[in-house]
């Protein structure tokens, strides 16, 4: 990593972005309509993608201690691996408690896998510019993954509506071609993500020193209210990305009639919402030079609320959709905000930690949101649980609200 410059250590984390991201894209919105096609109810389902969660929930602290402790390189090699694993069980699965393990090995992988990439990217940045603006490159590399992932849900859209299996599900070529592409990932992981040479990565080492960066994560979450703030954020965050991810697909379901018709149509509609994606974290620095890191990412935070609580009430197909495109146009804008406030809370020694604690609370919120909406979408409608999920998530603008009188203070001071 000491090699490396700024720009180049940029252009190896786009395209590392990029195709991390391209499989999520291909299966984007599937892995909830595979499971329905193979009859489980929405509470079963529910009860699956929490599970994911809880387990996000369990591990993120270890593993970005762990990330911390013994570099970035190995957590990434691991996480490929086992995405592998994880796209393949789901893929197979016929029951609830095959799509579960599925779920769980998921849950493993994004442990792993969160924060890892980002964090050698930023050591990388700072060691070659100490003073270096994060929120630019941030924002290019979500402006990347929201190209892929369109490319991806386009590409899962013709792989559904080509169908060349015809005794299998529509839904199964596109899980193939997903798990591939993770171990492509897998490979360019290998071949170009270097860090500076760690005299003992042992096993050993692991465990003595994977305890100590989760301590001094702890510490630095404990002596910033900065910090603290914006976690607590990714818990009203995490229940919007609820009701665009997870409870879209169910109403477009139910609008169209079936699960296939749905996945034919979600596919081109996915690829326009993360052109929109790309398109509002393009827009980051735009946004920022007018209201402040802090303040931009207020204003993200509320117009994505205000929007899903818009799809919720839309009538028809096309109504839901364009409220579906603006909820990913806001939220891109809102992301690179959010990492690039993180990141100037913590050191290269706890940046995973800070990550991973961020990570750790949106997954144990999404977790939770998802055992409290799917039933209610059930018992109810999706529609209600859809509004209530974009209502709730503007309330976590409050979070911001240290961060931006820490920003206001700087400006003072200077």
């Amino acid at each position: 990593m000491s090699t490396l410059t700024r720009k180049q250590a940029e252009r190896r984390y786009l395209l590392l972005t990029a195709v991390r991201w391209l499989p999520a894209g291909i299966t984007f919105g599937m892995t909830v309509l595979l499971p329905l096609e193979r009859g489980l109810n929405l509470a079963e389902i529910g009860v699956l993608m929490s599970l994911q969660g809880f387990v996000v929930l369990g591990l993120e602290l270890p593993t970005g201690g762990l990330a911390d402790a013994i570099g970035r390189r190995p957590l990434l090699l691991a996480g490929a691996m086992l995405a592998v694993a994880s796209t393949w069980v789901f893929l197979i699965a016929e029951s609830f408690a095959v799509f579960a393990i599925a779920l769980v090995l998921q849950g493993v992988f994004r442990a792993v896998d969160s924060g890892p990439l980002e964090a050698w990217f930023v050591d990388a940045a700072l060691a070659d510019d100490p003073d270096a603006e994060l929120d630019a490159p941030l924002g290019r590399a979500a402006a990347a993954l929201g190209i892929t992932i369109a490319a991806g849900a386009a590409l899962g859209g013709a792989l559904v509506a080509w169908h060349p299996l015809p005794g299998q599900s529509a839904l199964v070529l596109p899980f193939t071609v997903s798990t591939a592409v993770y171990a492509v990932f897998g490979v360019l992981v290998a071949a170009l993500v270097r860090e500076p040479h760690r005299e003992r990565a042992s096993l050993a080492f692991a465990v003595r020193e994977t305890p100590l960066a989760m301590r001094g994560g702890l510490r630095l979450l404990r002596g910033s209210g900065v910090l603290r703030g914006l976690v607590l954020v990714e818990v009203f965050w995490s229940i919007a990305m609820i009701a665009f991810e997870s409870l879209a697909p169910i109403r477009l379901t139910e609008q169209l009639g079936s699960e296939s018709a749905a996945a034919a149509v979600f596919g081109p509609a996915s690829a326009v919402a993360w052109g929109l994606f790309a398109i509002g974290s393009s827009s980051v620095v735009l946004v920022r030079r007018w209201l402040g890191p802090a303040g931009a990412a207020i204003a993200m935070r509320i117009l994505n609320g205000a929007v899903v609580v818009v799809m919720g009430i839309a009538a028809g197909p096309v109504g839901l959709l364009v409220g579906y495109g603006l909820a990913y146009l806001t939220h891109g804008g809102a992301g690179p905000l959010h990492n690039a406030l993180l990141h100037r809370q913590s050191a290269a020694e706890t940046r995973a930690m800070a990550l991973s604690i961020n990570s750790m609370i949106a997954g144990g919120a999404y977790s939770l949101g998802l055992l409290v909406l799917m039933p209610l979408a059930e018992t109810t409608s999706t529609t209600v649980a859809i509004v209530a999920a974009g209502a709730f998530s503007m309330l976590g603008a409050v979070g911001y609200l240290p961060a931006l009188r820490q920003q206001r203070r700087a400006v003072v001071s200077d």
